[in-house]
């Protein structure tokens, strides 16, 4: 059972007492008659030959408050599209499939473009957030939007319902949701999070200075998980991002257009397994060292849009000083480890710390090259206000393609 603390300047939601998923359901079910819940499924062709992808789809045979599932496809070919379709329909809700490689959607990324609209070329689960969450705002019932990834081997429905409860419930008041989990099997994971992204907001905390952004940072217990949930007129104000920092540049996205008093983050379940990334390194790139370059420079490019100014002197100490607190984070993980008897190689765990060196310095460097970095894709009230019919572009797109399926 999880503790009760509340650290951080954000509200947390632990799993405590024993309410059973039923009763959480029953709730759920009486809140979507007036609050309508969207869930969004970016996925992989691929996925759909993992066991995992059948395992989501058969837990979510059981969930009746769902007004809607939008699954977002990438790399799919049109048979494969007609073979995800008639997959889906097999659930108890409507599923609208985007086929993101078709020529209806594809045309659509093309108008963007003409317009000016960046970053839509190529595929990613960036591009597939941002259409997803486009293609939600076209519906004006839809009121919540909650979202996971497709790799999840040890899925449960729970997950939905702990993601959209704090969010729809009449009784609370939260725009934003983040899931977090445990990382644990019979060793410790999430060496992104635990070895990269918190001794580096440490690190930054201790060269630039406290300051309230990097304290709201510092306050997810799993910020780097790919589960999250938000209400429509939060959700149309969010710009996206295309590269590996799509977690943290979304959490600097809400932390800019809403309250942290209306934030929360969620125990989902009790832990997560997925597939693991290789670690990568500066001569071949890759992996996560390319993703933990990518959170580095995102949160470079937010902290420097607050004003806070760069150096490399700066660059030169905050490496020196995330090196002491990645290392200090280490010894507190042999600890863990030998308490509960789990695998721990520290050599790996320093081999990890080095390459994330490496992925600091590389993004420090070409920072300074590029303080503005790969743009975002620009929030969806953005692209209404220049083109007022997209919307409905967008909306017969995806229908003509669910018609010839």
């Amino acid at each position: 059972m999880a503790d009760f603390f509340q650290n951080g300047v954000i509200t947390s939601l632990q799993r405590v007492g024993d309410r059973s998923l039923e009763a959480m359901e029953k709730d759920l079910e009486h809140m979507s008659e007036r609050r309508k819940m969207v869930l969004l499924l970016p996925a992989l062709y691929s996925e759909f030959e993992t066991p995992a992808m059948h395992t989501i789809i058969e837990e979510l045979k059981h969930v009746r408050y769902l007004h809607r599932i939008i699954l977002g496809l990438d790399r799919a070919t049109h048979e494969q599209f007609l073979e995800v379709k008639k997959l889906m329909v097999q659930l108890p809700c409507e599923v609208d499939v985007l086929w993101n490689d078709g020529p209806r959607i594809q045309e659509l990324y093309a108008e963007l473009t003409r317009e000016g609209f960046p970053c839509l070329k190529d595929p990613g689960k960036g591009r597939n957030v941002w259409t997803m969450i486009g293609y939600g705002l076209t519906g004006e019932e839809n009121y919540a939007f909650a979202l996971h990834d497709c790799d999840i081997v040890n899925y449960s429905r729970e997950i939905v319902a702990r993601l959209f409860y704090p969010i729809v419930h009449p009784a609370l008041d939260y725009e934003f949701n983040k899931g977090y989990y445990s990382r644990v099997t019979n060793k410790l994971h999430g060496r992104v999070t635990r070895l990269f992204y918190t001794p580096l907001i440490h690190a930054l905390e201790k060269v630039m200075g406290k300051n309230r952004y990097l304290e709201y940072m510092d306050s997810f217990r799993y910020a780097l998980s790919g589960e999250f949930a938000f209400i429509r007129s939060l959700g149309r104000g969010i710009a996206i991002s295309p590269t590996w920092g799509l977690e943290v540049s979304t959490l600097s996205e809400v932390y800019k257009n809403t309250s942290n008093r209306r934030i929360c983050q969620t125990e989902i379940m009790d832990t997560y397994e997925h597939k693991h990334q290789d670690l990568g390194n500066k001569t071949e790139g890759g992996g996560v060292y390319k993703m933990a370059g990518d959170i580095a420079k995102a949160l470079f490019r937010v902290m420097a849009q607050e004003g806070i100014v760069f150096t490399e002197s700066h660059f030169k100490t905050l490496l020196a000083t995330y090196f002491q607190e990645s290392r200090f984070e280490i010894s507190k993980y042999v600890a863990l480890s030998k308490l509960n008897g789990l695998e721990y190689n520290r050599e790996k765990e320093i081999g990890a710390v080095e390459a994330f060196q490496d992925a600091i310095e590389e993004a420090a460097r070409e920072f300074f090259e590029n303080p503005l970095g790969v743009p975002s894709m620009s929030p969806w009230i953005t692209v209404r206000s220049v083109l007022p019919e997209f919307s409905e572009k967008f909306a017969r797109a995806v229908a003509l393609d669910a018609q010839e399926a």
